[in-house]
């Protein structure tokens, strides 16, 4: 079983075309590999065949690693950030991922997505009011602007970004 798995996996990095575009990590100048292995503290600028490559070429994914990095990339950051606060042992954080992305791919580089997985960053989570995940919060200029808690429907997630960029 556990080969069949292995093998599945290596099929779907050959059929599943990724464009990684420019986004060395200026860390350890190593290419990061595509989404099904990506490393955690490369910032992500990815197209999917499913996504045009308009409305992503500048969708930013960055993956939080402590405090300091929180500071440096969300609350001194000029553009809007939304804060997915998740854990890998999560359902329906499973679920949000990809429709946030999707849906802020499309804002063509007016906010940036972060994600920060609980479990490595529990006082982060817990500076801003996380008691369940997913929760979601917008900050502009360094102050949240809002959030929500759990699955909502893609209206109301895109009005949320919208107020935010707004």
């Amino acid at each position: 079983m556990q080969g069949f798995i292995m093998a599945s996996r290596q099929i779907l990095r050959r059929l599943i075309p990724v464009v990684t575009s420019s986004v060395r990590c200026h860390h350890c100048l190593r290419v990061p590999q595509p989404f099904l292995s990506h490393q955690s503290h490369v910032t992500r600028v990815t197209t999917s065949p499913v996504r045009s490559l308009a409305a992503s070429a500048k969708f930013q994914c960055i993956n939080i690693q402590d405090d300091d990095d929180f500071q440096q990339r969300v609350l001194d950051s000029k553009t809007p950030v939304v804060v997915d606060f998740h854990a890998t042992w999560c359902g329906p954080c499973k679920v949000l991922a990809p429709r946030l992305e999707s849906l802020i791919a499309g804002k063509e580089g007016k906010v940036i997505l972060a994600k920060v997985d609980i479990d490595n960053n529990a006082e982060l989570a817990m500076r801003f009011g996380v008691t369940s995940v997913p929760t979601v919060v917008g900050i502009r200029n360094g102050q949240s602007q809002g959030k929500f808690i759990g699955l909502q429907e893609d209206d109301i997630i895109d009005s949320f970004v919208e107020r935010l960029i707004n």
